[in-house]
């Protein structure tokens, strides 16, 4: 998989290294869940193609070059060796057709998100990381594992122009303008899932957050983190990666 960078642009190598990198981040964080989910990148430049994992390799073993170019229906649009999950792609190719700001889609099945999608009241405001996602939730019901064609208008219906997307019963979901916002977007909706699940095991009794500050957290999310993390968090992401393993470069 050397010669890949040679094959492709400048534009489509940067992309690739930063998916590489978030699919690295997401197991480092430990929400990945063996190889079932699937984060998606839309390339620059194309007609509709997108970079995908490919399907059996760890999180952690992702890398720039091993990433599958694919169209809308899963089928590979680059030669590669590696085969990818067309059945897990069907939640992805869904967003990415309805939503053209949805330049990246994470999808996780981390043990919070899901606990927090098995309850009936979903996401709860009482923390701060709770209000950025409530500002732009929503929820899409359990039809079983995303297998099948039929359910794709109800995903693109339940998700509208929100950013936050619980699966109940599932897992959640973001979508981002670009890698980095996405994963942001995911750490934060993640954070929210896990100290709300902490919390409602220490004590009955929460303390909720006003909704009027609930409705003004969006604009303060991209004030506090440069437009959901492409200014500061992101790269100080890549240089962790850096300081414990290159090779997502490669």
């Amino acid at each position: 998989m050397s010669d890949v960078k040679s094959k492709v642009s400048d534009a489509e190598w940067r992309l690739r290294v930063d998916l590489a990198a978030c699919y690295r981040l997401v197991a480092l964080y430990g929400w990945d869940d063996l190889i079932f989910t699937h984060i998606s990148a839309r390339v620059p430049e194309g007609d509709h193609h997108f970079l995908i994992n490919p399907y059996g390799m760890t999180f952690d073993e992702v890398t720039a070059s091993s990433l599958v170019k694919i169209d809308l229906h899963g089928t590979k649009v680059m030669d590669s060796p590696y085969e990818i999950n067309p059945a897990g792609f069907t939640i992805h190719s869904a967003i990415h057709a309805a939503r053209e700001d949805a330049q990246c889609v994470i999808h996780t099945h981390s043990i919070n998100g899901v606990a927090v999608s098995a309850t009936r009241g979903g996401v709860l405001p009482i923390s701060q990381q709770s209000i950025f996602v409530l500002s732009s939730l929503a929820y899409h019901d359990y039809e079983g594992v995303a297998l099948h064609e039929g359910e794709k208008p109800r995903l693109v219906r339940d998700l509208g122009d929100k950013t936050f997307f619980m699966l109940r019963n599932h897992g959640l979901l973001t979508v981002g303008s670009s890698i980095a916002e996405a994963f942001v977007w995911m750490y934060l909706f993640e954070a929210a899932c896990t100290i709300q699940v902490r919390a409602q095991a220490a004590s009955s009794e929460l303390i909720p957050i006003d909704q009027k500050i609930i409705a003004g957290a969006q604009m303060a999310a991209k004030q506090a983190t440069r437009n959901a993390g492409g200014g500061l968090a992101w790269p100080g992401l890549l240089r962790k990666l850096d300081r414990i393993d290159r090779s997502y470069r490669d």
